[in-house]
């Protein structure tokens, strides 16, 4: 029985992602751009169930339909998936539109333009969780920087929070480049969805624009990369990510196994993800990868999809997934390796926060391939980045009437700022905290109790 995950792609860069997601997903599993059965792998249905629905049709062969909804407050992305080379795989109903468009506003996506669709899109996903027959959870694509992807995507999350509180919730969130701004908002957008998931996320895995512009220019060799060349990316990521729900492995691992390994404490679930191999499509005869290889490529800089520097933090957790004919004795130990010459980057008090999850059938056109999600203390980069933009902005309160305009207070804004703050002092926090410094608490507690059982002989707590 597959655990099955509903994916939820919210605004203009969430469906782009959520096209090539598809696609590269329609490869994996051998199906044809209408959902229908090309493959001749056997181990392509067997967990098809986890993404798709299957629809059996009398007279032809069955149909697999994609367990997901798209959503925009502007018809014409939504529009072009239709009309486009994958308009006949997703279920017509799907699709959930408005006419006005958010324009790069968060109070229109949260509070007025998306809360209009609400009731139609929580409608929807109920019918898709209902056909399912044990629900693992939702992934949500959506961007920060914009209206919608961040004010009706952070509405989104705070609705399923309430409605499936037991299910898990993994969002793949663009968040704005150091160098690249799309738009000159994208601070306050930003901050105040990064409030939202801080509460209402389970796992965040933080992308951007810049990163993957260097990775395909640098790595790819792709001289003037497009945004569908930066999606392919991202989709190799996702396809990984979820690799164990919908293929048999030795070593399993769900995305409720990678939460539970990857976040030690609830609000810092946001995580880093890398891939590899990433090379020259013209090298390929050139280029031999062994595990060793792939491991210490997953930990590389150049490999990440975040622009943040690991070295300036250390990993709190960390889970390598390998695809591919990879015994699982080579996997851990190159992992041990890894662990043990860059001991300082990794935080002691959490002694093997390596984990290893292994799957037997790579991606379509390689022999093997890792996926890495990090939870380091070096993400804390993007957020101190965005906050110093905003609080320049916020300080003269420039922009600020089109949000108050559409019902929002100042006061947001400032609960934003301080919950972001206190986000980067707790990742600081753990990244300065050592295994020796338990020692003191207990000294403390065993204190506490002595002076508890003094007062007691004393009377003081007699009632």
């Amino acid at each position: 029985m597959p655990r099955e995950i509903v994916n939820i792609q919210v605004g203009q860069a969430g469906n782009q992602v959520g096209e090539s997601f598809w696609r590269m997903l329609l490869a994996e599993h051998g199906l044809d751009e209408d959902g229908h059965y090309k493959g001749n792998d056997p181990l392509q249905l067997a967990r098809v169930g986890v993404f798709f629905t299957e629809v059996e049709l009398t007279g032809m062969p069955n149909k697999y339909v994609p367990r997901s909804v798209q959503i925009d407050l502007e018809e014409g992305v939504c529009d072009r998936i239709r009309s486009g080379p994958l308009g006949g795989l997703f279920r017509p109903d799907t699709f959930v539109t408005g006419s006005t468009g958010a324009g790069n506003n968060w109070a229109k996506g949260f509070y007025t333009e998306g809360a209009e669709l609400m009731d139609n899109i929580l409608e929807l996903v109920r019918k898709q969780t209902e056909a399912t027959d044990a629900l693992q959870g939702f992934q949500m694509l959506h961007s920060l920087g914009g209206g919608t992807g961040a004010g009706l995507g952070s509405l989104l999350l705070s609705k399923f929070r309430e409605e499936y509180p037991d299910r898990m919730l993994s969002t793949y969130s663009i968040l704005p480049s150091p160098k690249v701004s799309e738009t000159v908002v994208e601070p306050y957008n930003a901050l105040l969805s990064v409030h939202q998931l801080v509460e209402n996320s389970d796992m965040t895995m933080c992308i951007d624009n810049e990163a993957l512009y260097e990775l395909t220019q640098r790595t790819l060799k792709v001289k003037q990369p497009s945004f569908g060349d930066l999606n392919n990316v991202v989709s190799q990521v996702m396809c990984g990510v979820s690799t164990s729900l919908r293929f048999p492995g030795q070593l399993n691992g769900d995305l409720r196994k990678l939460a539970m390994n990857l976040v030690p404490f609830p609000r810092l679930h946001f995580l880093i993800p890398s891939y590899a191999p990433l090379y020259d499509p013209k090298a390929k005869a050139y280029v031999r990868w062994n595990t060793k290889d792939l491991t210490s490529a997953v930990f590389d800089r150049a490999n990440l999809l975040v622009a943040c520097d690991p070295r300036f933090g250390r990993y709190l957790t960390a889970a390598t997934i390998f695809r591919g004919k990879v015994a699982s004795q080579e996997a851990e130990h190159a992992v041990l390796e890894l662990q043990r010459k860059n001991s300082a980057q990794f935080v002691e008090w959490i002694p093997d926060n390596v984990s290893v999850s292994l799957c037997s059938v790579p991606p379509v056109g390689h022999t093997q391939a890792a996926t890495c999600l990090a939870n380091t203390t070096a993400v804390q980069e993007l957020f101190r980045r965005t906050l110093t933009q905003f609080a320049a902005m916020y300080k003269r309160r420039a922009f600020l009437h089109w949000y108050t305009g559409e019902g929002m207070d100042s006061m947001e804004f400032s609960e934003a700022e301080s919950n972001t703050q206190d986000l980067i002092a707790e990742y600081q926090q753990y990244q300065e905290a050592t295994a020796d410094e338990e020692v003191e608490y207990e000294e403390e507690e065993n204190a506490e109790a002595v002076e508890y059982e003094e007062n007691v002989e004393e009377g003081e707590y007699q009632e």
